[in-house]
């Protein structure tokens, strides 16, 4: 669902998620400078605050990136809950998602990671109800301005936790795919995120929205708990990943998410050489 995969060797399209270490300025930039064709920022505060995206400031970083190929996404913010329901906390949050597609819009992103927000235990049906009724909303709105939004699956939380994230585990994301068939929404599926529930990489990838694929988000993890590894340090075979990713027929971009942006490019090169040949 994004753009420049076709022709792409496998060290091009693993791209760094930039989060906001830098600024996109300066993220567009370090792309350029080590080789990296795809890359995620946060904009939600400095050096990347989400206002500050005004015309002015996102037509240089629009047309760097049109000049250098560098392809740009945005990441929200996963602790904005997207299933809120509170009286005027709501409308906010409806805000915030509209902002970052006018930030989109403006800086020709190629797309949107977004999530599917959070509950409480005893409130899962009306959060994901409410989550959901979001969601067609602002898909409407990206759908009006052009923008491409990536549902990312969740990571789970222990069962004594309270607080919980929705779309964690395959049965709850093909819930939201199953109810909104807009094309302006694609999935980007975390590996690790789904080495915590029982289906694990595999079953993801064989019961999931494979067909709305958008990216692939990578980092390693024990199987136990929350964690953004190297790649090679944890349990993730990532030649059978890669090999069960790329037999859905996807031909996109994949996103390091873990370290320093000094660990994901040294990971880049780790992954190519466990790309099946």
């Amino acid at each position: 669902m994004t753009d420049k995969t076709e022709t792409l060797s496998i060290r091009d399209r693993i791209g760094v998620d930039c989060g906001r270490k830098l600024s996109v300025e300066d993220a567009v930039d370090w792309a350029v400078a080590n080789e990296v064709t795809y890359i995620d920022c946060q904009i939600d505060i400095a050096p990347n605050a989400l206002k500050s995206f005004n015309d002015a400031r996102s037509a240089p970083i629009r047309d760097r990136c049109a000049e250098t190929g560098v392809q740009l996404g945005l990441h929200t913010l996963s602790a904005v809950n997207v299933a809120e329901f509170s009286p005027y906390v709501d409308e906010a949050v409806d805000a915030y998602l509209k902002a970052y597609i006018d930030a989109c819009a403006r800086l020709d992103a190629k797309w949107i990671v977004i999530h599917a927000g959070y509950h409480f235990t005893d409130d899962v049906s009306e959060r994901m109800e409410a989550g959901l009724e979001r969601l067609k909303r602002i898909v409407g709105y990206a759908e009006e301005k052009g923008a491409i939004l990536l549902l990312e699956n969740t990571n789970w939380e222990p069962d004594r936790a309270e607080v919980h994230y929705l779309a964690h585990n395959l049965e709850e994301t093909n819930w939201y795919f199953d109810r909104i068939a807009s094309p302006n929404l694609g999935w980007s599926f975390t590996i690790n995120h789904a080495t915590l529930v029982p289906e694990g990489i595999a079953g993801f990838l064989d019961g999931g929205p494979v067909d709305r694929l958008g990216e692939v988000r990578m980092a390693d993890n024990n199987g136990e708990y929350e964690l953004h590894m190297k790649p090679g340090t944890g349990i993730i075979d990532w030649t059978d990943m890669f090999r069960r990713v790329e037999t859905t027929g996807f031909t996109g971009h994949y996103m390091n998410a873990f370290g320093s942006l000094e660990d994901m490019l040294e990971g880049r090169e780790w992954q190519v050489k466990q790309f099946p040949g």
